[in-house]
């Protein structure tokens, strides 16, 4: 009898992956704008903590996986402290970073949330269009937190092409593992086309269109 190849890469593993390498990226970014903020390092840590896990938290309460991970898992924790103590310990050489790098970096952990946040929903068998929500979701749920912390409209309210990024790229996910693509590979189709989309965003300054206001900007 004639054995099935084993997958390429575990699924559990593949988003376990996916989560921590997004916590740790988005712990920095939330750290920093604590510092910039002014924050102590209690703030920092908590902006770190929120802005790293509180998407994927609002996820797994939305789609019944509770207690979520983020809780249930001493990792998740661990990482987001790690990166909010590694920016408040090294602000002075991170602060030196060009802004372009940091929307880089910002950029990668939007694609690591977005295709975790759908991997996840469709591992528990979500239909498709709201796998595509808990992506979005999942990739702009911390910064939204963040950013209501700090008292300012979120980001995603206001950056150019953002969210709609996370969106698509999670819809690439959904559509390649109907057509029977590997989660591997849909993974990185859905994560090529978040990255990809929002980096042409920052380079041109794409934005979606917004209503026309007499007398307002055009």
């Amino acid at each position: 009898m004639r054995r099935r190849p084993r997958p390429i890469v575990n699924q559990a593993a593949l988003l376990l992956a996916l989560d921590l390498a997004g916590t740790f990226v988005f712990a920095i970014e939330g750290a920093m704008a604590a510092i910039v903020a002014q924050l102590d390092l209690l703030g920092v840590l908590v902006l770190a903590f929120a802005t790293a896990l509180c998407g994927g938290i609002a996820r797994d309460v939305l789609i019944g996986a509770a207690p979520p991970q983020a809780l249930r898992d001493g990792r998740y924790a661990v990482t987001a402290f790690a990166g909010g103590a590694l920016a408040f310990a090294a602000y002075r050489f991170i602060r030196n970073i060009p802004p372009a790098i940091l929307l880089d970096l910002d950029a990668a952990g939007l694609t690591l949330f977005a295709v975790a946040g759908t991997e996840k929903a469709l591992a528990f068998r979500l239909p498709g269009l709201i796998a595509v929500l808990m992506g979005g979701i999942t990739a702009v749920g911390g910064g939204t937190l963040r950013d209501l912390l700090l008292t300012r409209i979120p980001a995603v309210l206001r950056v150019d092409v953002y969210a709609t990024a996370a969106l698509a790229g999670s819809a690439a996910i959904v559509i390649a593992r109907r057509l029977g693509a590997r989660p591997a590979w849909a993974a990185l189709l859905g994560g090529a086309i978040c990255l990809g989309l929002r980096l042409m965003a920052i380079a041109y300054h794409w934005n979606l269109p917004r209503a026309a206001i007499p007398g307002g900007p055009s």
